[in-house]
């Protein structure tokens, strides 16, 4: 980081006697050397050097904010996080569809891949083999929160002329929390931190008796009972129990006097729980079609199994193929 300050720079340029600068390629810059450039009127900079012919090259980084090198932060600080636990990954500032470079950042674990999405300019591929991880300003719709539970987050705070990084959980209906890096581990699943132990009791867990009618609460009653059935429901979605989302969609409806931030949640998992509930029927409309259609006279005896089309029926009882025609 160049000091900005003349009399810092003195101090810069002695330390650096001997060394080279550079425009960064990693940064978006051209890969030209750099000079730095004295003043007492206005900030010290980095600038190139002249041309052949005597003007200064008129190239740069592509960026020049705050943020712009978040990810060399990110490598730096993933490799000190992942070595302090007896872990070596491989880094790739990967270029997704031409994106810019630092826009992504992939770090390749011995049983596992994370892709840090620092920017929007790469969507998230949330059946890919990797695990995304999304900057703060990566949206993500509240279907992919309930079919993974959470997901991670990424954030890049600034600490004097460094930047820290640090890792947030985020779950439908809950709040993002957020941890140092060294509060957080790499699993078998890959990314965790101590919020993903408690969502998962949540979801997976009876029915909460933080609820109690009468009771003084922190939050109003109804909110806290509105969050209680919306972890229900995401819980009944895991499980893929229709007759579980059915009831708990019910007990939505009847509710009222709810906070509007928590009236607009619970709509949204209505809306969605409404159109999964509507796919799980046709899917199982369709399965009990074609087994009818088997029965009916189509059954089709090969080594011991009974197969129709588009279902098989063997030692582990029934189950659909994978290409029903």
């Amino acid at each position: 980081m160049l000091p900005l300050e003349a009399i810092k720079l003195d101090a810069f340029r002695r330390r650096h006697e001997h060394d080279t600068l550079w425009c960064g390629l990693l940064l978006g810059g051209c890969g030209l050397q750099l000079t730095t450039k004295v003043y007492t009127d206005r900030v010290c900079h980095f600038a190139h050097h002249p041309g052949p012919d005597g003007p200064p090259h008129l190239r740069g980084r592509r960026a020049r904010g705050v943020a712009s090198a978040d990810h060399l932060y990110v490598k730096a600080a993933a490799d000190i996080w992942l070595r302090a636990r007896g872990t070596q990954a491989g880094f790739d500032f990967v270029q997704p569809d031409g994106a810019p470079i630092g826009s992504v950042v992939d770090i390749q674990l011995p049983h596992k891949r994370l892709r840090v999405h620092l920017d929007q300019e790469v969507a998230p591929d949330w059946d890919a083999e990797h695990e995304p991880v999304l900057g703060v300003s990566v949206p993500v719709d509240p279907d992919t929160l309930i079919r993974h539970w959470c997901v991670h987050r990424i954030r890049l705070d600034s600490d004097g002329t460094a930047r820290r990084v640090r890792i947030g959980t985020e779950a439908f209906a809950r709040p993002t929390e957020w941890f140092a890096l060294d509060e957080c581990e790499i699993t078998e699943r890959g990314l965790s931190t101590p919020a993903v132990e408690r969502i998962v009791q949540a979801w997976s867990g009876p029915p909460s008796t933080r609820w109690t009618p009468g009771k003084k609460q922190e939050e109003p009653a109804q909110d806290v009972h509105a969050q209680e059935l919306l972890r229900r429901l995401l819980y009944a979605r895991r499980v893929e129990s229709t007759n579980l989302a059915q009831s708990v969609c019910h007990e939505i409806g009847e509710l009222t006097d709810v906070s509007p931030q928590l009236q607009g949640q619970l709509d949204v998992a209505l809306r969605n729980a409404s159109l999964w509930m509507e796919k799980e029927t046709e899917t199982r409309q369709d399965l009990c079609a074609r087994l009818n259609q088997g029965v009916a006279g189509q059954k089709t005896r090969v080594q011991g199994q009974v197969t129709v089309p588009g279902i098989q029926r063997g030692r582990q009882g029934w189950g659909a193929s994978a290409d029903p025609d």
